[in-house]
């Protein structure tokens, strides 16, 4: 046999059994895999949402004058009382505007009293005036006085009612004017106590925005503070969770400044409007215990408990595998792995109840994650 001939017979040899080879470990040699033993336990199912630390009331402290801060009383961090004092502004020019407005409405006093006291001699005059009337009146019927007399004493009756009605019109001048100094007096004094910023209520200041001597401005942000008694995350879920949920609910919070921790909650309000473009609505969840440091607005998800199942047939998600819509698991069945297909029940944040289709003690495989192609039905594994 020629040399040419049986190189290329080795050549051939070769090939063949390096595809055997290649045949062999990719159909029938055993795989390694990820088995679990299938168990019976209790299952938690739970309802994830992501959110951010808020309180219910929230307020925005500002002047209700236009002046300068003259003084701020507290820093963000400082819990305060309600009526207490937080900040001054100056009050010089509203202290005398309350003295102008004092002294206004004691000149118009004084005024009331002067014109009382014309009153009084008003009608006096108008009381002497009707005696002479009715005196000359009755002379002149017997002639004993003139005409003229009589005439003059009319005149001066009408005189003396023309000075009672002024009189009498100046006095609701008066009290008129009175009524406007008090009135001033009161508007005086409250400007001058809104130099003077309180406490809405018992809370936190959580930020601070002006310092001493800013002007201050109608509307315009003093600091920022809330009350403590509803502190609550307001997670985003998404909206296919909403059947399952309801106020009450116990939760669990996981502050993303403590991802191995979690802090006891609870449900208090549902939102009533999903975001038409994440499709996802607000779930105000209250927040019974907070971390030694937290803030306003920090990131957190929440675990909402919909759902507890004791001594269910408990399955880790990742086993599960999908075929043609239905779910099932690949169980060892003496060194292969067999599709099964199962009816899943209750379900957890990683695992879920077994309904049908599996027993507790069976062993089910999966590939591993560093492993690119899945594993299939009636392919030989190797266990661990």
């Amino acid at each position: 046999m020629k040399r040419s001939t049986i190189r290329r017979l080795l050549t051939w040899l070769i090939v063949t059994a390096v595809a055997g080879f290649a045949v062999y470990k990719l159909k029938f040699a055993p795989v390694p895999v990820v088995a679990y033993t299938v168990a019976r336990g209790e299952i938690v199912a739970e309802v994830m949402g992501t959110g951010t630390l808020e309180a219910r009331v929230k307020t925005t402290v500002s002047a209700r004058i236009q002046e300068r801060l003259l003084e701020v009383l507290v820093d963000q961090g400082d819990t305060v009382k309600a009526g207490q004092l937080l900040a001054r502004l100056d009050d010089a020019e509203s202290k005398q505007q309350v003295a102008i407005a004092a002294a206004t409405l004691a000149a118009a006093k004084q005024t009331a009293e002067r014109v009382r006291a014309d009153l009084a001699r008003s009608e006096a005059v108008l009381t002497q005036a009707q005696l002479d009337h009715k005196r000359m009146t009755g002379l002149t019927s017997t002639r004993a006085v003139s005409q003229a007399d009589a005439d003059k004493a009319a005149e001066a009756l009408r005189v003396a009612e023309a000075d009672l009605t002024r009189s009498n019109a100046a006095i609701a001048e008066a009290e008129g004017q009175i009524v406007v100094a008090e009135k001033n007096l009161l508007f005086r004094k409250d400007q001058l106590a809104f130099t003077e910023i309180h406490a809405p209520y018992d809370g936190l200041v959580i930020r601070r925005d002006r310092d001493p001597g800013e002007m201050l401005v109608p509307g315009a942000s003093l600091m920022q503070m809330i009350s403590l008694d509803e502190l609550w995350i307001s997670a985003w879920v998404d909206e296919t969770a909403m059947p399952g949920l309801a106020v009450e609910q116990p939760a669990r919070i996981v502050f993303r400044s403590e991802p191995g921790h979690g802090y006891p909650g609870k449900v208090s309000r549902l939102g009533r409007e999903t975001d038409r473009e994440t499709r996802e609505f607000l779930v105000d969840v209250h927040a019974a215990e907070l971390p030694k440091n937290w803030t306003i607005g920090q990131r957190a998800e929440v675990f909402i408990e919909t759902g507890r199942q004791a001594d269910a047939v408990v399955l880790p998600s990742a086993f599960v595998v999908w075929k043609d819509g239905r779910a099932g698991v690949l169980v060892n069945a003496s060194g292969k792995a067999r599709w099964r297909e199962i009816t899943p029940g209750l379900r957890g944040k990683d695992h879920l109840a077994v309904i049908k289709g599996l027993k507790a003690g069976e062993q089910v495989v999966r590939a591993p994650d560093r492993q690119k192609s899945p594993l299939t039905e009636g392919q030989r594994i190797k266990l661990p």
